[in-house]
C-alpha cells in the first residue's frame, strides 16, 4: 500500500485472479479465484442466487483493484474447483 503525506491510501496493488465463468444454464459471470492453479476449462463451483452452481472457466485474468473486470466489492468468490 502506499499512503500519501496526508494519511490516505492512494492505491492498493495486490494481484487478484478474476475468473470468467460460463454457469450451467446460460448465465456468464466474473469471480475472484483464491485458487492460484485455476485455468480455462476448469470445472467450478460458484455462488448462484442463494444457492451454488457449477460451471466453465472461460478466462482467467491477473489483476489488481484498479484494473479488475468487476468491483472486488461486489465480486464473488469460487468456492472449489471440481474433479
Amino acid at each position: 500500500m502506499i499512503h500519501s503525506l496526508s494519511g490516505g491510501i492512494i492505491a492498493d496493488y495486490e494481484n487478484l485472479i478474476y475468473a470468467f465463468v460460463a454457469i450451467d444454464g446460460g448465465e456468464k459471470a466474473w469471480f475472484i479465484s483464491p485458487f492460484p492453479l485455476i485455468k480455462v476449462g476448469d470445472r467450478v463451483k460458484v455462488p448462484f442466487g442463494r444457492t451454488t452452481a457449477e460451471g466453465e472457466v472461460l478466462r482467467v485474468e491477473c489483476v489488481t483493484k484498479q484494473t479488475a473486470p468487476y468491483p472486488v466489492n461486489r465480486t464473488r468468490e469460487i468456492e472449489e474447483i471440481l474433479q
